[in-house]
Protein backbone atom coordinates (compact mmCIF):
# COMPACT_ATOMS: atom_id res chain seq x y z
CA UNK A 1 0.00 0.00 0.00
CA UNK A 2 2.84 2.39 0.84
CA UNK A 3 4.49 1.69 -2.49
CA UNK A 4 1.21 2.37 -4.32
CA UNK A 5 0.83 5.76 -2.56
CA UNK A 6 4.46 6.59 -3.39
CA UNK A 7 3.88 5.86 -7.10
CA UNK A 8 0.77 8.07 -7.12
CA UNK A 9 2.67 10.92 -5.47
CA UNK A 10 5.52 10.75 -8.00
CA UNK A 11 3.03 10.67 -10.86
CA UNK A 12 1.21 13.72 -9.44
CA UNK A 13 4.42 15.72 -9.03
CA UNK A 14 5.61 14.82 -12.55
CA UNK A 15 2.30 15.84 -14.15
CA UNK A 16 2.25 19.11 -12.19
CA UNK A 17 5.77 20.02 -13.28
CA UNK A 18 5.05 19.16 -16.93
CA UNK A 19 1.84 21.19 -17.03
CA UNK A 20 3.66 24.21 -15.63
CA UNK A 21 6.38 24.12 -18.31
CA UNK A 22 4.54 23.73 -21.60
CA UNK A 23 2.56 26.96 -21.93
CA UNK A 24 5.17 29.74 -21.99
CA UNK A 25 5.00 32.17 -24.92
CA UNK A 26 7.09 35.13 -26.01
CA UNK A 27 6.34 38.16 -28.16
CA UNK A 28 8.99 39.76 -30.37
CA UNK A 29 9.66 41.49 -33.70
CA UNK A 30 10.56 38.91 -36.30
CA UNK A 31 10.86 38.00 -39.95
CA UNK A 32 7.41 36.53 -40.42
CA UNK A 33 7.12 34.22 -43.46
CA UNK A 34 4.99 35.00 -46.48
CA UNK A 35 3.96 31.74 -48.14
CA UNK A 36 3.11 30.51 -51.60
CA UNK A 37 1.02 27.36 -51.43
CA UNK A 38 2.30 24.24 -53.18
CA UNK A 39 -0.62 24.16 -55.59
CA UNK A 40 0.08 27.74 -56.66
CA UNK A 41 3.83 27.03 -56.93
CA UNK A 42 3.17 24.12 -59.25
CA UNK A 43 0.99 26.24 -61.52
CA UNK A 44 3.28 29.28 -61.61
CA UNK A 45 5.61 28.63 -64.57
CA UNK A 46 4.42 30.97 -67.33
CA UNK A 47 5.91 33.09 -70.08
CA UNK A 48 5.38 36.80 -69.52
CA UNK A 49 6.43 39.87 -71.45
CA UNK A 50 10.01 41.12 -71.41
CA UNK A 51 11.02 43.07 -68.31
CA UNK A 52 14.05 45.00 -67.16
CA UNK A 53 16.98 43.15 -65.63
CA UNK A 54 17.01 43.65 -61.88
CA UNK A 55 18.43 41.24 -59.33
CA UNK A 56 20.45 39.18 -61.80
CA UNK A 57 22.27 35.93 -61.06
CA UNK A 58 23.49 33.15 -63.35
CA UNK A 59 23.84 33.31 -67.14
CA UNK A 60 23.50 30.51 -69.71
CA UNK A 61 24.06 30.33 -73.49
CA UNK A 62 22.29 28.05 -75.97
CA UNK A 63 21.60 28.35 -79.72
CA UNK A 64 22.05 32.13 -80.02
CA UNK A 65 19.98 32.80 -76.91
CA UNK A 66 21.19 34.12 -73.58
CA UNK A 67 19.24 33.11 -70.48
CA UNK A 68 19.74 35.38 -67.46
CA UNK A 69 18.46 34.38 -64.06
CA UNK A 70 16.46 36.88 -61.96
CA UNK A 71 17.15 35.58 -58.48
CA UNK A 72 14.22 33.61 -57.05
CA UNK A 73 11.91 34.99 -59.78
CA UNK A 74 12.70 33.35 -63.10
CA UNK A 75 14.68 33.70 -66.32
CA UNK A 76 15.08 36.48 -68.92
CA UNK A 77 15.29 35.33 -72.56
CA UNK A 78 17.66 37.35 -74.76
CA UNK A 79 17.76 36.77 -78.52
CA UNK A 80 21.44 37.13 -79.36
CA UNK A 81 21.28 36.44 -83.09
CA UNK A 82 22.89 39.86 -83.54
CA UNK A 83 25.40 40.30 -80.68
CA UNK A 84 25.55 44.02 -81.41
CA UNK A 85 21.84 44.31 -80.81
CA UNK A 86 20.54 41.70 -78.33
CA UNK A 87 16.75 41.68 -77.96
CA UNK A 88 14.96 41.01 -74.67
CA UNK A 89 12.21 38.61 -75.82
CA UNK A 90 10.43 37.61 -72.63
CA UNK A 91 10.57 36.35 -69.09
CA UNK A 92 9.86 32.85 -67.78
CA UNK A 93 8.33 33.13 -64.32
CA UNK A 94 9.83 30.41 -62.13
CA UNK A 95 9.37 31.08 -58.39
CA UNK A 96 12.44 30.13 -56.37
CA UNK A 97 14.74 29.80 -59.38
CA UNK A 98 18.49 30.17 -58.92
CA UNK A 99 20.05 28.04 -61.65
CA UNK A 100 19.32 26.43 -65.03
CA UNK A 101 20.69 24.05 -67.66
CA UNK A 102 19.44 23.20 -71.14
CA UNK A 103 19.52 19.96 -73.13
CA UNK A 104 18.21 20.16 -76.69
CA UNK A 105 15.15 22.39 -76.27
CA UNK A 106 14.35 21.53 -72.64
CA UNK A 107 15.31 23.97 -69.91
CA UNK A 108 15.79 22.57 -66.41
CA UNK A 109 15.29 24.89 -63.46
CA UNK A 110 15.03 24.67 -59.71
CA UNK A 111 11.80 26.06 -58.28
CA UNK A 112 12.17 25.99 -54.49
CA UNK A 113 11.71 22.29 -53.61
CA UNK A 114 10.99 21.14 -57.17
CA UNK A 115 12.89 20.49 -60.41
CA UNK A 116 11.01 21.79 -63.45
CA UNK A 117 11.43 20.86 -67.14
CA UNK A 118 10.33 23.61 -69.56
CA UNK A 119 9.95 23.38 -73.34
CA UNK A 120 11.70 26.40 -74.91
CA UNK A 121 11.57 25.23 -78.54
CA UNK A 122 9.00 27.89 -79.45
CA UNK A 123 9.38 31.31 -77.87
CA UNK A 124 5.67 31.93 -78.39
CA UNK A 125 4.71 28.75 -76.57
CA UNK A 126 7.16 28.22 -73.71
CA UNK A 127 5.54 25.89 -71.19
CA UNK A 128 6.27 23.41 -68.41
CA UNK A 129 6.37 19.80 -69.60
CA UNK A 130 7.19 17.93 -66.39
CA UNK A 131 8.18 18.42 -62.77
CA UNK A 132 9.99 16.38 -60.12
CA UNK A 133 8.39 17.45 -56.84
CA UNK A 134 9.93 17.67 -53.37
CA UNK A 135 13.38 16.70 -54.60
CA UNK A 136 15.35 19.64 -53.13
CA UNK A 137 15.62 20.70 -49.47
CA UNK A 138 13.16 23.26 -48.12
CA UNK A 139 14.92 26.59 -48.70
CA UNK A 140 14.40 30.07 -47.26
CA UNK A 141 14.96 33.35 -49.12
CA UNK A 142 17.23 36.07 -47.68
CA UNK A 143 15.89 37.89 -44.62
CA UNK A 144 16.66 40.91 -42.46
CA UNK A 145 19.34 39.66 -40.06
CA UNK A 146 18.46 42.41 -37.59
CA UNK A 147 15.48 40.27 -36.60
CA UNK A 148 14.91 36.67 -35.67
CA UNK A 149 13.02 34.31 -37.94
CA UNK A 150 9.53 33.39 -36.82
CA UNK A 151 8.36 29.81 -36.79
CA UNK A 152 8.16 28.18 -40.24
CA UNK A 153 5.22 25.95 -41.14
CA UNK A 154 6.23 23.92 -44.20
CA UNK A 155 2.68 22.62 -44.57
CA UNK A 156 1.58 26.09 -45.67
CA UNK A 157 3.89 26.09 -48.69
CA UNK A 158 7.23 27.65 -49.58
CA UNK A 159 8.45 30.93 -48.11
CA UNK A 160 8.68 33.55 -50.87
CA UNK A 161 9.14 36.70 -48.78
CA UNK A 162 9.22 38.11 -45.25
CA UNK A 163 7.19 40.65 -43.31
CA UNK A 164 8.87 42.20 -40.29
CA UNK A 165 6.24 42.34 -37.59
CA UNK A 166 5.50 41.44 -33.98
CA UNK A 167 4.77 37.75 -33.47
CA UNK A 168 3.74 35.64 -30.50
CA UNK A 169 4.81 32.05 -30.36
CA UNK A 170 5.51 29.35 -27.83
CA UNK A 171 8.77 29.72 -25.95
CA UNK A 172 10.72 26.50 -26.15
CA UNK A 173 12.29 25.27 -22.95
CA UNK A 174 15.33 23.94 -24.74
CA UNK A 175 17.21 25.75 -27.48
CA UNK A 176 19.23 23.75 -29.94
CA UNK A 177 21.92 25.01 -32.33
CA UNK A 178 20.59 25.89 -35.75
CA UNK A 179 22.73 25.08 -38.77
CA UNK A 180 23.30 27.89 -41.23
CA UNK A 181 21.54 25.86 -43.93
CA UNK A 182 18.24 25.96 -42.07
CA UNK A 183 18.14 29.74 -41.78
CA UNK A 184 20.11 30.90 -44.80
CA UNK A 185 20.04 27.79 -47.02
CA UNK A 186 22.44 29.12 -49.60
CA UNK A 187 20.61 32.42 -49.89
CA UNK A 188 22.98 34.59 -47.88
CA UNK A 189 25.19 34.53 -50.97
CA UNK A 190 22.86 33.41 -53.76
CA UNK A 191 25.26 34.81 -56.29
CA UNK A 192 27.20 31.55 -56.34
CA UNK A 193 26.98 28.42 -58.48
CA UNK A 194 28.69 26.18 -61.18
CA UNK A 195 29.09 25.94 -64.89
CA UNK A 196 27.17 23.49 -66.92
CA UNK A 197 29.66 24.54 -69.54
CA UNK A 198 32.13 21.78 -68.74
CA UNK A 199 31.26 18.59 -70.60
CA UNK A 200 28.93 20.43 -72.92
CA UNK A 201 28.08 18.90 -76.30
CA UNK A 202 26.10 20.08 -79.31
CA UNK A 203 22.85 19.30 -77.46
CA UNK A 204 23.92 21.12 -74.28
CA UNK A 205 24.10 24.80 -73.52
CA UNK A 206 26.98 26.52 -71.73
CA UNK A 207 26.90 28.01 -68.25
CA UNK A 208 29.27 30.24 -66.34
CA UNK A 209 31.80 29.24 -63.71
CA UNK A 210 29.38 30.09 -60.89
CA UNK A 211 26.73 27.50 -61.83
CA UNK A 212 25.53 24.60 -59.67
CA UNK A 213 23.84 22.77 -62.55
CA UNK A 214 25.76 20.56 -64.99
CA UNK A 215 24.99 18.15 -67.84
CA UNK A 216 26.99 15.06 -68.78
CA UNK A 217 25.89 12.39 -71.25
CA UNK A 218 22.32 11.42 -70.23
CA UNK A 219 22.46 13.01 -66.79
CA UNK A 220 21.73 16.31 -65.13
CA UNK A 221 23.59 17.12 -61.92
CA UNK A 222 22.74 19.80 -59.37
CA UNK A 223 24.61 20.49 -56.17
CA UNK A 224 23.97 22.42 -52.97
CA UNK A 225 26.28 22.90 -49.97
CA UNK A 226 26.86 19.19 -49.44
CA UNK A 227 24.62 17.06 -51.66
CA UNK A 228 24.72 16.13 -55.34
CA UNK A 229 21.34 15.43 -56.96
CA UNK A 230 21.29 13.24 -60.08
CA UNK A 231 18.58 13.11 -62.77
CA UNK A 232 18.31 10.87 -65.80
CA UNK A 233 17.51 13.05 -68.82
CA UNK A 234 17.77 10.48 -71.60
CA UNK A 235 14.24 11.67 -72.38
CA UNK A 236 14.88 15.42 -71.98
CA UNK A 237 11.23 16.28 -71.32
CA UNK A 238 10.88 13.70 -68.55
CA UNK A 239 13.77 14.00 -66.08
CA UNK A 240 13.84 11.15 -63.55
CA UNK A 241 15.21 11.53 -60.04
CA UNK A 242 17.69 8.71 -59.58
CA UNK A 243 19.12 9.68 -56.22
CA UNK A 244 21.54 11.90 -54.37
CA UNK A 245 24.82 11.55 -52.54
CA UNK A 246 26.98 13.47 -50.08
CA UNK A 247 29.94 15.10 -51.85
CA UNK A 248 31.55 17.34 -49.25
CA UNK A 249 31.12 20.40 -47.08
CA UNK A 250 30.47 24.02 -48.16
CA UNK A 251 30.30 23.16 -51.88
CA UNK A 252 29.78 26.28 -53.99
CA UNK A 253 30.43 25.51 -57.66
CA UNK A 254 30.62 22.60 -60.09
CA UNK A 255 32.57 22.35 -63.36
CA UNK A 256 32.37 19.25 -65.58
CA UNK A 257 35.35 18.49 -67.81
CA UNK A 258 36.96 15.38 -69.30
CA UNK A 259 34.56 12.97 -67.60
CA UNK A 260 35.15 14.52 -64.17
CA UNK A 261 33.44 16.91 -61.78
CA UNK A 262 35.44 19.68 -60.18
CA UNK A 263 33.68 21.08 -57.12
CA UNK A 264 34.73 24.41 -55.68
CA UNK A 265 34.21 24.46 -51.93
CA UNK A 266 35.14 26.94 -49.22
CA UNK A 267 38.10 24.76 -48.31
CA UNK A 268 39.32 23.53 -51.65
CA UNK A 269 38.66 21.83 -54.97
CA UNK A 270 37.24 18.29 -54.91
CA UNK A 271 37.55 16.05 -57.99
CA UNK A 272 35.04 13.29 -58.76
CA UNK A 273 35.22 10.73 -61.55
CA UNK A 274 32.16 10.18 -63.74
CA UNK A 275 33.32 6.77 -64.96
CA UNK A 276 30.10 5.51 -63.41
CA UNK A 277 27.89 8.50 -64.13
CA UNK A 278 25.19 7.52 -61.64
CA UNK A 279 27.69 7.14 -58.79
CA UNK A 280 30.40 9.83 -59.01
CA UNK A 281 33.50 8.85 -57.04
CA UNK A 282 35.95 11.21 -55.37
CA UNK A 283 39.48 10.63 -56.63
CA UNK A 284 41.36 13.83 -55.88
CA UNK A 285 41.43 17.14 -54.05
CA UNK A 286 43.33 20.36 -53.56
CA UNK A 287 43.01 22.19 -50.25
CA UNK A 288 43.33 25.93 -49.73
CA UNK A 289 42.47 28.56 -47.12
CA UNK A 290 38.78 29.15 -46.39
CA UNK A 291 37.30 31.25 -49.19
CA UNK A 292 34.69 31.29 -51.97
CA UNK A 293 36.15 29.68 -55.07
CA UNK A 294 34.78 28.89 -58.53
CA UNK A 295 37.04 26.78 -60.74
CA UNK A 296 37.57 26.19 -64.47
CA UNK A 297 39.73 23.48 -66.01
CA UNK A 298 41.58 23.12 -69.31
CA UNK A 299 44.50 21.08 -70.66
CA UNK A 300 45.80 19.73 -67.37
CA UNK A 301 45.42 22.89 -65.27
CA UNK A 302 42.75 24.18 -62.91
CA UNK A 303 42.28 27.91 -62.40
CA UNK A 304 40.66 28.85 -59.09
CA UNK A 305 39.68 32.26 -57.78
CA UNK A 306 39.68 32.65 -54.01
CA UNK A 307 37.57 35.42 -52.49
CA UNK A 308 37.72 36.33 -48.81
CA UNK A 309 35.52 38.36 -46.52
CA UNK A 310 31.83 38.12 -45.57
CA UNK A 311 30.66 34.50 -45.44
CA UNK A 312 33.66 33.36 -47.47
CA UNK A 313 36.06 33.60 -44.54
CA UNK A 314 39.71 34.77 -44.35
CA UNK A 315 40.97 37.85 -46.18
CA UNK A 316 42.62 36.04 -49.07
CA UNK A 317 41.86 37.25 -52.60
CA UNK A 318 43.86 35.55 -55.31
CA UNK A 319 44.01 33.40 -58.44
CA UNK A 320 45.52 29.93 -57.97
CA UNK A 321 46.90 27.85 -60.82
CA UNK A 322 46.96 24.11 -60.07
CA UNK A 323 48.69 21.52 -62.24
CA UNK A 324 46.60 18.37 -62.47
CA UNK A 325 48.11 14.90 -62.78
CA UNK A 326 47.04 12.58 -65.59
CA UNK A 327 44.73 10.69 -63.24
CA UNK A 328 43.64 13.82 -61.33
CA UNK A 329 44.79 12.26 -58.06
CA UNK A 330 48.03 14.17 -57.39
CA UNK A 331 47.65 17.90 -58.01
CA UNK A 332 50.16 20.68 -57.39
CA UNK A 333 49.88 24.44 -56.89
CA UNK A 334 52.26 26.07 -59.38
CA UNK A 335 51.43 29.76 -58.92
CA UNK A 336 49.22 32.26 -57.07
CA UNK A 337 48.39 35.81 -58.11
CA UNK A 338 46.85 38.53 -55.90
CA UNK A 339 43.36 39.76 -56.77
CA UNK A 340 40.99 42.31 -55.30
CA UNK A 341 37.79 40.30 -54.77
CA UNK A 342 37.39 37.76 -57.58
CA UNK A 343 34.19 35.93 -58.52
CA UNK A 344 33.75 33.91 -61.75
CA UNK A 345 36.22 33.18 -64.50
CA UNK A 346 36.33 31.68 -67.98
CA UNK A 347 38.96 30.20 -70.25
CA UNK A 348 39.43 29.84 -74.00
CA UNK A 349 42.74 28.50 -75.23
CA UNK A 350 45.49 30.72 -73.86
CA UNK A 351 43.12 33.47 -72.74
CA UNK A 352 41.77 33.66 -69.18
CA UNK A 353 38.94 36.02 -68.22
CA UNK A 354 38.68 36.91 -64.51
CA UNK A 355 35.81 38.79 -62.87
CA UNK A 356 37.50 40.72 -60.09
CA UNK A 357 34.40 42.20 -58.47
CA UNK A 358 34.34 45.98 -58.35
CA UNK A 359 37.80 46.05 -59.94
CA UNK A 360 36.15 44.80 -63.11
CA UNK A 361 37.04 42.32 -65.84
CA UNK A 362 40.67 41.31 -66.35
CA UNK A 363 41.90 39.41 -69.40
CA UNK A 364 45.21 37.51 -69.32
CA UNK A 365 47.40 35.46 -71.61
CA UNK A 366 48.15 32.30 -69.63
CA UNK A 367 50.69 30.58 -71.86
CA UNK A 368 53.34 31.23 -69.18
CA UNK A 369 51.73 29.81 -66.02
CA UNK A 370 54.48 31.27 -63.81
CA UNK A 371 54.06 34.85 -65.04
CA UNK A 372 50.38 35.31 -65.76
CA UNK A 373 50.32 38.61 -63.88
CA UNK A 374 52.87 40.00 -66.34
CA UNK A 375 50.64 39.26 -69.31
CA UNK A 376 47.51 41.31 -68.72
CA UNK A 377 45.93 41.81 -72.15
CA UNK A 378 43.20 44.22 -71.16
CA UNK A 379 41.18 45.38 -68.13
CA UNK A 380 37.74 46.93 -67.75
CA UNK A 381 37.85 48.46 -64.25
CA UNK A 382 34.54 50.30 -64.56
CA UNK A 383 32.47 47.09 -64.55
CA UNK A 384 31.48 45.28 -61.37
CA UNK A 385 31.94 41.82 -62.86
CA UNK A 386 30.41 38.60 -61.53
CA UNK A 387 30.68 35.84 -64.15
CA UNK A 388 31.63 35.24 -67.80
CA UNK A 389 31.11 32.77 -70.65
CA UNK A 390 33.65 32.86 -73.51
CA UNK A 391 32.32 31.25 -76.73
CA UNK A 392 33.99 31.32 -80.14
CA UNK A 393 35.39 34.82 -79.85
CA UNK A 394 32.38 36.28 -78.04
CA UNK A 395 32.45 36.97 -74.32
CA UNK A 396 29.24 37.18 -72.30
CA UNK A 397 29.57 38.94 -68.94
CA UNK A 398 27.06 39.48 -66.16
CA UNK A 399 27.77 42.04 -63.49
CA UNK A 400 26.14 44.26 -60.94
CA UNK A 401 25.42 46.88 -63.60
CA UNK A 402 24.13 44.62 -66.34
CA UNK A 403 24.89 42.19 -69.15
CA UNK A 404 27.81 42.93 -71.51
CA UNK A 405 29.19 41.39 -74.69
CA UNK A 406 32.70 41.63 -76.15
CA UNK A 407 34.32 40.48 -79.34
CA UNK A 408 37.74 38.99 -78.54
CA UNK A 409 38.30 37.20 -81.87
CA UNK A 410 41.22 39.59 -82.30
CA UNK A 411 42.73 39.39 -78.84
CA UNK A 412 44.79 42.53 -79.44
CA UNK A 413 41.69 44.48 -80.39
CA UNK A 414 38.94 43.49 -77.96
CA UNK A 415 35.79 45.53 -78.51
CA UNK A 416 32.52 45.89 -76.64
CA UNK A 417 29.57 44.87 -78.80
CA UNK A 418 26.57 45.66 -76.61
CA UNK A 419 25.12 45.88 -73.12
CA UNK A 420 21.79 45.57 -71.34
CA UNK A 421 21.71 47.58 -68.09
CA UNK A 422 20.29 46.46 -64.79
CA UNK A 423 17.39 48.67 -63.70
CA UNK A 424 18.22 50.84 -60.73
CA UNK A 425 16.19 50.29 -57.59
CA UNK A 426 13.83 53.03 -56.55
CA UNK A 427 14.31 55.19 -53.44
Amino acid sequence: MKNFIKVLFIAFISQTMYSCMDTFEEEFMANSPVYMGYEELRDAVVLSSARELKNTGKIYFKDNFIFINEQLKGVHIIDNSDPSNPVNKGFIEIPGNVDIAIKNTTLYADSYVDMVAIDVSNLDNIHEVSRVTDVFPYTLPPYDKEYRVAEIDQEKGVVIDWEVKKVKQELEQHYYPVYKEYLAMNTADLITGSPSGGGSGPSFGIGGSMARFGLYEDYLYTVNENTLYIFNVVDPENPKDIGSQYVGWAIETMFIYDGHMFFGSQNGMLIYSLAVATVPKQIGMFWHVTSCDPVVVQDGYAYITLRGGNLCGSNVNRLDVVELSNNYIDNTLVASYPMHGPYGLGIDGEVLFVCDGDKGLKIYNISDKLNIDKHLIKAYPSINAYDVIPVNGNLFLIGEDGFYQYDYSDIQNITQLSSIPVAKSGP
